[in-house]
């Protein structure tokens, strides 16, 4: 009676802990998707941007990009199942297809939970170890974030004439910039939040936010450890420049579905696309329901470097662009959702069938 009594405020301050955890990870990116769209729309004449979209968009392209969309998430499968092969976790590739939809569309809902998800649904399927398949995801999408920096390298140094040229143009931001970027208390702060961690890590060894970063870190070590000594590691490669050649060529194409951005395109070439490109990549690092909200004011931000040179490109002009590839992207997800969720429903039916039969 008396053990009960004292285990009892541990175990309400581990629920009250999870509480506050599962509000955060589950409760703020619905607000700062709201808070988004809200500043988004803020000032900005609605019907001006319904009459553009109505009567300037060709849709075909959208359609276009859509079909390429798709493409990128079988080649991320097919690219995950290079990994998971190699951890002797057999998928068939439908499977693993499935999965991928599935990411996306959960993470409509519940951002970050769709990877949770899709390791759980393919730790289940294949009765395999959960951390196993858990470390190949996490493998997975830090290939991405590297791939995400190389590009803004890329960016910057191609796109640096007219990123500058922006910032001269908006003399207060690009004052303001330089002084951020040359303030000696920026870096005096980063230099002692790196010196706080060391001595954290040194000094607490053993607890629990070090052994969760060590955990990390472990996992994240082993999955790229796989790939290092995996089979196939150029048809891997090659999947990766697939899935991100996907992306770029769908939001390439896009930009023509509407007269003002395909002249974006077709004056500054690749280079506009590609700022776009990495600016909407980068706004998926953002806790947001499938980066809306992020995904339109990093493109409505690419947009206005060109807006000068382009009349007509207004804010509104920017925000229908913005609004109508992120809304066809969510539409399909949507689409590609529920069809996931039907044929898991239907494998599962059938799994469970073959083997009371075999009972």
């Amino acid at each position: 009676m008396n053990s009960t009594t004292e285990n009892r405020p541990g175990v309400q301050r581990q629920q009250s802990g999870s509480f506050w955890k599962k509000l955060l990870q589950y409760g703020v990116p619905p607000v700062i998707t709201i808070g988004l769209c809200y500043l988004l729309f803020t000032g900005v004449d609605m019907q001006e941007m319904s009459r553009i979209i109505r009567t300037e968009c060709r849709f075909g392209y959208i359609a276009i990009a859509l079909g390429i969309s798709i493409f990128s998430h079988v080649f991320r499968a097919m690219r995950w199942r290079i990994q998971l092969d190699a951890l002797d976790v057999r998928t068939p590739l439908g499977i693993l297809v499935l999965s991928i939809f599935g990411t996306y569309a959960v993470n409509l809902i519940l951002p970050r939970l769709g990877e949770l998800w899709r390791t759980g649904y393919i730790a289940q399927r294949q009765r395999a170890p959960f951390s196993t398949v858990f470390g190949s995801m996490i493998c997975d999408r830090l290939s991405d974030t590297v791939t995400v920096f190389l590009l803004t390298l890329l960016a910057f140094v191609i796109a640096r004439p007219q990123i500058v040229s922006y910032l001269q143009q908006n003399p207060d931001m690009y004052t303001r910039l330089t002084a951020m970027l040359s303030s000696p208390v920026l870096w005096g702060a980063v230099v002692a939040f790196a010196a706080l961690c060391v001595i954290f890590w040194c000094r607490f060894p053993q607890s629990r936010a070090v052994n969760a970063v060590r955990s990390l870190l472990t996992g994240i070590w082993q999955g790229f450890a796989v790939v290092a000594r995996m089979k196939g590691k150029g048809l891997w490669l090659l999947f990766t420049a697939l899935i991100w050649g996907c992306y770029f060529a769908q939001l390439y194409v896009c930009f023509y579905a509407f007269p003002l951005t395909a002249v974006v395109a077709e004056e500054f070439g690749v280079t506009a696309v590609l700022v776009c490109f990495v600016l909407s990549s980068l706004s998926m690092a953002v806790p947001s329901n499938g980066g809306i909200g992020p995904y339109q004011w990093a493109l409505m931000f690419g947009l206005s470097m060109y807006a000068s040179a382009v009349p007509g490109l207004t804010r509104e002009y920017a925000l229908s662009f913005g609004n109508t590839v992120m809304g066809c992207q969510t539409l399909l997800l949507i689409l590609l959702g529920i069809i996931t969720f039907v044929l898991i429903a239907i494998d599962k039916r059938n799994n469970k069938t073959t083997a009371d039969e075999r009972h």
